[in-house]
């Protein structure tokens, strides 16, 4: 999948999360990916924010520390 799609998906997702009440927002953006993305889907997102990252919000960039990435 391009990168510019999984940014979209993610920071789309991270804009609910961050209206939502309460904490643990990066927690619980990284549960909806770990959940319901593909363990493709994950890992080159993880890669595209380990090379840059741009694009991505600050809150979509947090919950990557707490994504599940598939073993190699």
């Amino acid at each position: 999948m391009q990168p510019d799609k999984l940014i979209m998906m993610a920071n789309q997702i991270a804009t609910y999360f961050k209206t939502q009440p309460g904490t643990g927002q990066a927690e619980k953006v990284a549960d909806h990916i770990n959940d319901f993305w593909e363990p493709r889907m994950r890992r080159q997102l993880a890669e595209y924010v380990d090379r840059d990252g741009r694009g991505l919000t600050p809150l979509a960039r947090d919950a990557m520390t707490h994504v599940r990435l598939p073993a190699e």
